[in-house]
């Protein structure tokens, strides 16, 4: 260490500060009387120079006083030249005195550090400037250490006295303040700056035990060593001691050494910039006691990498006081408590630690996100975290094509209208894979499912020259066996393809003729316009969701399982982008492309429904378009001539499509008719229309149907 005032630095300012400190057994502590009776602590991390809210945020939480953690906003214009691009851009980032478009302007990718340097001035970085000059002043008692990103220099000149501010207590190794609050003697120790392990014996461009430069400070042993022997000098049983620092306790196991030594019963923290403050003790957040001796050990193993690398040097430069502060230094990073039921020294068996259930810590957030409130009465001091918290609002506008699938998760959607049937005694679960409709299979009431491979035939045993194949994610390697049943299924899906498809030519000639029975013939209006025929299920749809009529294959195919399923009345949803045409004249799908504009429209297909009535031209139409404009450009045809006839186009809708079901169908009730046994059939099955109740609404399923 280069004098009697400072350890070993790379500094090149001189060795001796202009202002030298008091003689060390004087200690810079006063006791402060706020409120023998009640009074309200606030305690805020990072205010980040936006000193004139200090005010604002004390008559909020009707404080008394004000306890700060560090990024307090030490700079003045001097300060500018000295702080390098990269802290300057960061101080840039996170001062609340920018506007947000201004912010963003200055940290474009294209402005360069020279750039900001020359549009950046103090009054964008803090107003420690105007606190300094009176324009703005502290009502309550703040106190304060210094954190990562202040000016070295500031600090210097308040150690050295050349800087005083009414109201304004900063603490540090060798100040300390005790406040008589709410029958509570409430002893503050302070340290100050980033805990950087490679930079403890490094000073920079401070004097004495103060470390920083280039806008940055940083904690060093010496000054652990100096906190230590103040608090040792101001010890008093009846107080309670606070130890405030920037860098965390919990996550710094020097600090957390620290306190164990200060015998703090209390911690105030910031540097983790959570949204929400932290309150713990380790009792509550470690597992056992030796996940707290962990982290102590972790933080020996850093200081000590450092201490071995640079210890013959300090030896050689070091003085008796600096010798002093570090053997304390040393003894705080040597503070490590045995472990439970191991002699300590002494060869005795110690016991509990008292900080390991008795102190407690908070971590605060930044004070634009929230703060916390020491509420002292009577002797108890109890806590009011108050916090912004994580904004979810966001999560109420997620779709589920952005939400992640749940690994190894499987989703389901069960029918709005279906009723579901209790299981019946001996039913099995159904399985996983996709069964056919009731009305696809050839006789429902025989037609077994393709049971699962498993459940068929159950696999050999494999070899020896078989498990020696396994694949490296562990599953086996596929045998012979496997191979040959896998065939076998292949050709069953074959079949049943087949059968399927026959089934379905079935079931819809098998519903057409049903529905002439059933249905009279429409009258012509008065009008002399043709009564438009409603359209019935293409066979798309019928190979999608029209069950059979049988009243036996309201049930599931029967399987190996006396289980029945009940069939879904939903029908596929509709072409997003399908205009319905309603004709005057009959049309064939060339001349409806035509209309629309040929093969440049973007018709991808034109539907003619199955009408009840078999040979009669249709004079109603479904056409598709491929995308959304497209449609846009065929929907303005509308009322536009078709031949010598004009022709009605809108945009297809479910309800539309009811509309002109409910207004051509219909008769006496009866065997022929809409109370038809049959017809009921239909109705429960989603084929056709329920009877109309009072209110217009339709029975059943039929609500859901569509085209």
């Amino acid at each position: 260490m280069q004098s009697t005032s400072r350890p070993a630095s790379a500094s090149t300012r001189p060795a001796v500060s202009p202002h030298p400190r008091p003689p060390v057994h004087q200690v810079n502590t006063q006791t402060k009387v706020l409120d023998t009776t009640h009074g309200r602590i606030l305690c805020i991390a990072d205010i980040r120079g936006r000193l004139s809210g200090l005010n604002d945020l004390a008559r909020e939480a009707n404080a008394k006083a004000i306890i700060h953690t560090g990024d307090f906003g030490f700079f003045e214009s001097n300060s500018l030249e000295r702080i390098n691009d990269r802290t300057l851009r960061h101080l840039t980032m996170y001062s609340p005195l920018i506007p947000t478009a201004q912010r963003t302007h200055l940290l474009a990718a294209e402005n360069t550090p020279a750039i900001i340097r020359n549009t950046v001035d103090i009054s964008l970085l803090s107003e420690f400037p105007l606190l300094l000059s009176g324009q703005i002043k502290l009502q309550i008692p703040v106190y304060t250490v210094w954190g990562a990103c202040e000016d070295v220099i500031i600090l210097e000149k308040f150690r050295a006295g050349t800087y005083s501010i009414d109201n304004l207590h900063v603490l540090d190794e060798a100040t300390t303040r005790c406040l008589d609050v709410g029958g509570v003697k409430l002893r503050l120790l302070g340290l100050g700056g980033a805990l950087v392990p490679h930079k403890m014996f490094d000073n920079g461009d401070g004097n004495a035990t103060i470390a920083g430069g280039q806008g940055t400070m940083w904690t060093t042993a010496l000054q652990i060593g100096e906190l230590v022997d103040t608090a040792q000098r101001v010890f008093d049983p009846t107080e309670t001691r606070l130890l405030v620092t920037h860098a965390s306790p919990g996550r710094e196991g020097v600090i957390a050494q620290l306190g164990l030594v200060l015998k703090a019963d209390l911690t105030v923290s910031a540097g983790l910039h959570f949204r929400y403050a932290s309150s713990y003790n380790e009792f509550s957040v470690q597992g056992d006691f030796d996940g707290f001796r962990h982290k102590l050990l972790v933080g020996k193993e850093g200081f000590d990498k450092v201490w071995d690398s640079v210890k013959s040097q300090v030896d050689t430069v070091i003085d008796e006081h600096q010798r002093v502060l570090l053997d304390k230094a040393l003894s705080v990073i040597e503070r490590i408590p045995p472990a439970q039921g191991q002699p300590g020294a002494g060869a005795t068996i110690p016991g509990e630690e008292p900080a390991w259930k008795n102190c407690w810590n908070w971590n605060l957030c930044d004070a634009a996100y929230g703060s916390l409130v020491l509420d002292v009465k009577e002797g108890r001091v109890s806590a009011e975290l108050k916090s912004q918290g994580f904004n979810y609002a966001y999560r109420r506008t997620a779709t589920p094509s952005t939400v992640a699938p749940t690994p190894n998760s499987t989703t389901s959607s069960l029918p709005s209208n279906a009723p579901t049937n209790p299981p019946t005694k001996g039913s099995t679960p159904v399985s996983s894979e996709k069964q056919a409709p009731p009305h696809l299979a050839k006789d429902s009431r025989s037609a077994a499912a393709t049971p699962p491979i498993a459940a068929k035939e159950p696999v050999k045993e494999a070899s020896t020259s078989s498990q020696s194949q396994a694949k490296t994610n562990g599953s086996p390697a596929p045998t012979p066996s496997d191979k040959a049943e896998k065939e076998k299924q292949k050709k069953k899906e074959k079949k049943e393809k087949k059968d399927r498809e026959r089934a379905e030519r079935e079931a819809k000639e098998k519903e057409a003729d049903e529905q002439k029975e059933t249905s009279a013939e429409p009258q012509q209006p008065k009008s002399g316009k043709a009564t438009p025929v409603p359209d019935t299920p293409t066979i798309d749809a019928v190979k999608a969701s029209t069950p059979d009529t049988d009243r036996s294959a309201l049930k599931s195919p029967t399987t190996d399982s006396a289980g029945a399923r009940t069939p879904t009345s939903r029908r596929p949803p509709r072409h997003p982008w399908t205009l319905f045409v309603r004709l005057q004249n009959p049309s064939n799908e060339a001349e409806l492309k035509e209309f629309f504009g040929g093969a440049s429209s973007g018709v991808t297909r034109v539907h003619f429904p199955i009408g009840i009535f078999q040979g009669r031209a249709q004079k109603l139409a479904y056409v598709e378009f491929g995308d959304e404009e497209t449609m846009k450009v065929g929907l303005e045809k509308n009322a536009q001539k078709l031949g010598d006839a004009p022709v009605d186009v809108k945009q297809a809708t479910d309800r539309e499509e009811r509309g002109e079901r409910g207004g051509s169908r219909g008769g006496p009730r009866g065997r022929g008719g809409r109370g038809g046994f049959a017809a009921r059939g239909f109705a429960a099955a989603g084929l056709t229309k329920g009877p109309q109740r009072s209110n217009g609404e339709a029975h059943g399923s039929g609500e859901n149907s569509g085209a």
